[in-house]
């Protein structure tokens, strides 16, 4: 039995089955992972909400034979109720999610340093700070350095 823990963030959700959904998520030290979560889609989940895109968890993963199985969620941010109320930062925080999910191809190589530019451009656009075409080209600058 093998079991890791990591933080990261939902970068996509894809469903699987009637009740499980496939998260991808970007982590800091196992890189992008694939995982699914089973039973997220029923109405009495307990950590359905945790699993969506913009958010920052902690999670605990059992690995499996094709897929790891995600056993635990802890939310660390949720970065989507100051992101989804405005259409600009809504489209730009899925264009630095789609970035990060084809910048990151190969699954378990480390990529901290993105899981750190993906976590800083979600915390900007959720502050509402900054102008998010700015946070945009930074994120994009950073990311292909």
């Amino acid at each position: 039995m093998s079991l890791y823990r990591d933080t990261g963030v939902v970068l996509r959700v894809q469903k699987l089955g009637e009740a499980d959904r496939i998260i991808t998520l970007i982590t800091r030290r196992h890189g992008k992972v694939r995982a699914a979560a089973k039973g997220v889609r029923r109405t009495n989940s307990r950590f359905g909400a945790r699993l969506e895109p913009f958010c920052h968890v902690d999670a605990q993963f059992y690995t499996g034979r094709t897929l790891d199985v995600i056993t635990q969620v802890e939310t660390v941010d949720a970065f989507a109720p100051g992101i989804v109320d405005d259409y600009q930062r809504y489209t730009t925080a899925c264009a630095v999610l789609e970035t990060a999910d084809r910048l990151s191809a190969e699954e378990g190589e480390p990529v901290l340093r993105l899981y750190l530019l993906v976590a800083g451009a979600l915390r900007a656009l959720a502050g509402g700070e900054r102008d998010a075409s700015l946070v945009l080209d930074a994120f994009l600058l950073r990311a292909m350095a």
